[in-house]
């Protein structure tokens, strides 16, 4: 199956630990078939969380077992560092 996952990584993070945390999720991801890793940088959020305005939003494109999303969303679920995330099926 096909799948696109977007996830917001907070703005205080710096940026050696904002790319291990990319690497750990692309791991993770990579029991499947990573198609593409595309980090759009920083944006301003729609609106605030948490009283913080902007993200740093990372998209990324892959196929894997029907299994591997609710991992995946576990990671982020527990990871303080992830805003917000999505995990979609796209189709065939």
């Amino acid at each position: 199956n096909k799948y696109e996952t977007l996830y917001i990584i907070k703005p205080t993070v710096e940026e050696e630990a904002r790319k291990a945390l990319i690497d750990k999720f692309s791991e993770i991801i990579a029991e499947g078939t990573v198609e593409s890793v595309e980090e759009m940088g920083m944006r301003k959020l729609a609106y605030p969380i948490n009283y913080i305005s902007e993200g740093y939003y990372v998209l990324v494109n892959f196929e894997a077992q029907p299994t591997l999303p609710a991992e995946l969303e576990r990671n982020f679920k527990i990871n303080e560092n992830i805003m917000r995330f999505i995990v979609v099926r796209k189709e065939s």
